[in-house]
């Protein structure tokens, strides 16, 4: 297949570099950071298919400078960023990464949701100021068990994290597009979002992007959570209202935030929400282990191994 052009626009993990540079003619981008995006537009000129590490977005604008583009890969589940409607129109099939990073995402939402009741990273930092001693850093925390922890979007991931919470004896409730066959032998329950948002006392969001989630938590929806819950997200940062989020916060009606993801992001180091001291913010890592971002590269590398063989994708956007 060394007669197809691939493109990366990011530093790719050794081992899809290495697979796909013996197989095909890699444009790669080693050096780490962006690649300069007019660079990127030339070597689009004679890409077969484009391995996207993220940060572009991969709309009409762009797909007119790859006229021979067969296929687009990105090493990521989300794909907010890509134009599936603009690609599908051109005839090229779009592959993203669910499944291979379930575990390593399930275990930061639950260290996020610890986090948020026993604010953990707080106490390290009371430490690491030398008051240890002068002082309690915050008082009291509290217990996951016997709490009701709520999960917007109960897919793979959602299910690993109640298993997770489910251990430290949380009762687990969920509201989803469709409720689940499976509720019983999970254990969950399906209610209504507002039902979810009255009663859980923490709130887990583990939803794609898209028009009908985009700031799902805002003013109104934050004003239906009980006073003193807990916010998680590890979903994107779009899916909640950032100034909402900081009203709820500074005002105390809710309790604490954990986020792996902001809306901006990356988050600039002067934004209000760092100002609040109850809050928890982690730089989009919840996938970031050797182990789990080598399966989402390789995976990346089969789907546009096979779209330039004019196969099915192992992991296509849109299909069934």
């Amino acid at each position: 297949m060394k007669e197809y052009v691939v493109v990366a626009n990011g530093k790719l993990r050794q081992c899809a570099y290495d697979k796909l540079n013996e197989t095909v003619t890699l444009l790669g981008w080693q050096q780490g950071g962006k690649m300069p995006r007019e660079v990127l537009e030339e070597r689009l000129a004679n890409a077969d298919a484009l391995y996207s590490t993220g940060g572009i977005r991969i709309a009409e604008s762009l797909l007119a400078k790859a006229p021979k583009l067969k296929v687009v890969a990105q090493a990521s589940v989300g794909y907010d960023n890509i134009d599936v409607a603009a690609c599908t129109a051109r005839g090229i099939p779009v592959g993203n990464t669910p499944g291979v990073l379930v575990d390593a995402v399930a275990d930061t939402a639950y260290a996020l949701l610890l986090d948020s009741a026993r604010r953990i990273v707080k106490a390290h930092e009371h430490v690491a100021s030398g008051k240890w001693g002068e002082r309690k850093p915050f008082g009291l925390t509290v217990d996951l068990a016997g709490k009701t922890l709520g999960i917007i979007g109960m897919g793979d991931i959602g299910s690993a994290i109640a298993k997770r919470a489910q251990v430290s004896k949380m009762r687990v409730i969920y509201n989803n597009r469709h409720q689940r066959p499976d509720d019983a032998e999970l254990g969950v329950t399906f209610v209504s979002k507002e039902e979810l948002l009255a009663e859980a006392d923490f709130v887990l969001l583990a939803v794609t992007l898209n028009e009908s989630t985009k700031h799902l938590l805002n003013k109104e929806t934050f004003a239906m959570m009980k006073k003193g819950a807990r916010l998680i997200n590890i979903s994107r940062g779009g899916v909640v209202d950032t100034d909402a989020l900081y009203d709820a916060l500074a005002s105390g009606h809710l309790a604490y935030a954990a986020l792996d993801v902001t809306d901006p992001e990356p988050l600039p180091g002067d934004h209000k929400l760092l100002t609040l001291p109850n809050i928890t913010i982690t730089p989009h890592m919840a996938s970031a282990t050797v182990e789990t971002r080598d399966a989402m590269a390789m995976l990346t590398v089969d789907n546009i191994l096979a779209g330039l063989a004019g196969k099915p994708l192992p992991a296509q956007v849109g299909r069934k």
